[in-house]
């Protein structure tokens, strides 16, 4: 595939991928950071956390490295970025829910003033900074002509105000798509710094694109005196399910014998390598009755199954291509690497949704329809087509834990995390940790590393006290001072965990508050708010103090609410 030939600037075009060796005279030796993120990546989707999927790049990072089972995002993937880049909770970085203005402090759909980016502190601190992919945390605007816009037909020079793209936000480079949803093979949203990217290659396909380019700039960050922040974050797996043929071909079988037996073969595996320690019971209840072989549409779910698992297999084979690249130039042992993905797997059938909507297109470049096959009549993998996984496959791609994105049970708030650095990591070593740990702890982790320090001012603006701790506690001496709570709210989703293991659920404005202790009961399976409740008391009060604390209030809909 040579679109990387025909996409990247003119320095990077001259460096090429390969052969470029680090010249050893760096005087900066502080770490390289490599933060990745994937889309809608199920718990169990990766080898090295019980899958059946071939990601062998990643199972190497987690061999070399440390796993976390207790790492959280905010439920889905505008929040998630939200908070990963600017160490607070994204509420108080604008972005409450989605990437449309709802006039409110914690929900204006773009991201805040009153923060800063991880790319911005680092880049004042003497770091090259780059983002390669989806960026997703500036406002979606809606036009009268979005339809032909989707499909390329016609051009605007902006997709949202300049002001909120990554090379305004301290990225020196940005190569990516603006949106959220893509079209893999056409993305719609992608631009190199300011200017969009009006047409791409034959064979394009947007994940191997992406890790062209970040193997690419690591390649020519080893001439550079500086070390480089890189933000690498994929569309993969979010639906649409688009992927590659001769990817797909390797699973055409692989989920032909059902849900259960995916499913059962995943807890098995984590079972086995000790994912939760001590708990060796940990395997929630299936939360769909119905059997694979009354399934009429049992082909087309195999095949839905098999494109999830191809578009995870072509980002692993990309991640080794950026491995690769930081180890020809000598640049893997000092690079610190975290991979994780931004919420669980998607229950979320888009087939179902309104074709040429928001960032959902509904024809492609040429004009062909892209069909959105409600009642499953066309196999889903390539470009005309749109189509997702459905409930039951998340149920299983989230395996141990129940339900999904979007939720606050463990299923959609618990991300797989793996960090990586050879020089660095002294504890836990290719097995896991228990340590509790959030997104928001990912920009006091990079100020860490890069001994740079988080502004009280920047630009003008007063900045939001961070409210991030650093992981690095973690990696030398095995443990740290942790968060005394975590919350999370999302769309009324509500969860509040404090670190002792005690996590309260409110799935829904007008449920009961639910309690879980995790330190026994992992995958919340026994509500235990009926047998303990001035622990429910004591932590509903301290939801509520967080929640104003932190902009969750006022939100949305709260005074017609109370009406």
């Amino acid at each position: 595939m040579n679109s990387k030939l025909i996409l990247l600037p003119a320095v990077l075009m001259a460096a090429g991928t390969t052969g470029v060796k680090a010249k050893g005279k760096k005087t900066d030796k502080r770490p390289n950071i490599l933060v990745i993120l994937a889309d809608d990546l199920g718990y169990s989707d990766l080898g090295c956390y019980g899958g059946e999927i071939h990601t062998p790049n990643l199972d190497r990072l987690a061999q070399e490295g440390v796993r976390f089972n207790h790492f959280y995002n905010t439920s889905r993937s505008c929040p998630t970025r939200a908070s990963l880049l600017t160490g607070l909770y994204q509420h108080q970085a604008g972005i409450g829910r989605m990437t449309f203005d709802d006039h409110l402090p914690g929900y204006r759909g773009t991201l805040s003033r009153d923060a800063v980016t991880i790319a911005e502190v680092l880049k004042e601190s003497g770091y090259t900074t780059s983002m390669v992919g989806k960026w997703h945390i500036a406002e979606t605007p809606l036009r009268d002509d979005q339809r032909e816009w989707l499909a390329h037909h016609v051009y605007h020079e902006k997709f949202s105000d300049l002001c909120n793209y990554p090379v305004n936000r301290g990225f020196d480079t940005h190569y990516g798509t603006i949106y959220g949803v893509v079209d893999y093979f056409d993305p719609f949203s992608l631009v190199e710094g300011e200017v969009p990217i009006k047409e791409v290659p034959e064979g394009y396909y947007i994940t191997q694109a992406l890790s062209d380019r970040a193997a690419a700039e690591i390649t020519q960050y080893a001439e550079d005196d500086k070390p480089f922040f890189m933000y690498l974050a994929y569309t993969s797996p979010h639906w649409p399910l688009h992927a590659l043929p001769e990817d797909i071909e390797k699973y055409k079988d692989t989920y032909k014998v059902g849900w259960e037996p995916i499913r059962d073969a995943r807890y098995k595996r984590q079972q086995e390598m000790g994912l939760f320690g001590d708990q060796k019971d940990f395997l929630s209840d299936r939360q769909f009755h119905d059997k694979w072989e009354d399934n009429k549409d049992a082909e087309w779910d195999a095949r839905a199954m098999a494109v999830h698992a191809a578009m995870i297999d072509r980002m692993d084979q990309g991640i080794g291509q950026v491995i690769d690249a930081l180890e020809k130039t000598g640049q893997l042992d000092n690079t610190f690497i975290i991979f994780m993905s931004d919420n669980g797997c998607s229950n979320e059938e888009c087939q179902n949704y309104s074709p040429g909507e928001n960032d959902r297109p509904d024809l492609t470049r040429k004009g062909e329809v892209m069909v959105y096959p409600k009642n499953k009549e066309v196999m889903p993998g390539p470009e005309t087509t749109y189509a997702s996984l459905g409930a039951r496959w998340a149920n299983v791609a989230n395996t141990p834990f129940r339900y999904w994105k979007a939720k606050s049970y463990e299923g959609g708030i618990c991300t797989p995390m793996i960090a990586h650095w050879p020089s660095g990591i002294k504890k836990n070593v290719g097995g896991f940790t228990h340590e509790i740990g959030h997104v928001m702890d990912i920009m006091a982790t990079c100020l860490d590393l890069a001994d740079a320090e988080y502004p009280t001012k920047y630009r003008g603006h007063d900045i939001i006290p961070m409210e991030g701790k650093s992981l690095i506690p973690i990696f030398t001496t095995g443990h740290r001072e942790g968060h005394e709570y975590i919350g999370f709210e999302h769309f009324n989703e509500r969860a509040f965990l404090s670190n002792d293991g005690w996590k309260l659920v409110r799935p829904g404005e007008k449920a009961a508050w639910e309690l879980y202790n995790l330190n026994e009961d992992r995958s919340e399976r026994h509500n235990l708010a009926a047998k303990y409740p001035e622990k429910v008391a004591e932590m509903v009060k301290g939801y509520e103090a967080w929640a104003k604390r932190c902009m969750v209030e006022p939100y949305p809909g709260q005074n017609k609410a109370k009406k």
